[in-house]
């Protein structure tokens, strides 16, 4: 070989490196876009998600307004001993609706809240069902927001219903909302 044609290939091995390697990255930089441009449709989809499942919940949570105003309405007198005296806590019932031991007012019973979120609300002085089910979402995301960036993932907007569920002793009703819902998915 003469050194002119050594010379064209060290001009052209470059040249042609070069032109691999950009037609590389155009290829690459395009599918990561199209990844993005997917995770932006599945985020989408999952607001469509959260946003129907806040309707349901809110219709849930009127139909047990609607049954409570009922039940007071059909029954004053029980009404105001229910008041007087909290329901009585049914262990047995409860291990038969869930299948698994309950102990009274145990906050972990409640679908997404375990043992450090039931410890954040023991901070707040929220320690019973009752206690649960009579605080607002908002109350229940500024308890999760005082964990910390860990926590803010979770959705509370169930947790007081299952809370009056629980407190109220409809182990049936909450086993079953559970095993519709669980961990928000259908």
């Amino acid at each position: 070989m003469n050194t002119e044609n050594i010379a064209i290939w060290c001009w052209l091995i470059p040249i042609l490196i070069g032109v691999i390697a950009a037609l590389l990255g155009y290829y690459l930089g395009k599918s990561s876009v199209s990844q993005k441009v997917g995770s932006n449709e599945n985020l989408k989809a999952l607001e469509v998600d959260n946003a129907r499942l806040k309707t349901e919940l809110d219709i849930c949570r009127k139909k047990m307004d609607a049954l409570d105003k009922t039940s007071k309405a059909d029954s004053p007198v029980s009404s105001r001993v229910s008041k007087q005296t909290p329901p009585q806590f049914d262990a047995v019932a409860a291990k038969a609706a869930l299948g698994k031991k309950i102990k009274q007012d145990d906050l972990k019973i409640v679908e997404g809240i375990g043992p450090k979120i039931e410890g954040l609300f023991h901070k707040f002085g929220i320690k019973t069902w009752k206690a649960l089910s009579e605080i607002s979402t908002d109350k229940c995301q500024e308890v999760l927001d005082s964990g910390g960036d860990r926590y803010r993932i979770h959705d509370p907007a169930s947790w007081p219903m299952q809370a009056k569920m629980a407190h109220k002793g409809q182990w049936k009703e909450l086993a079953k909302w559970q095993d519709d819902h669980k961990a928000g998915k259908f």
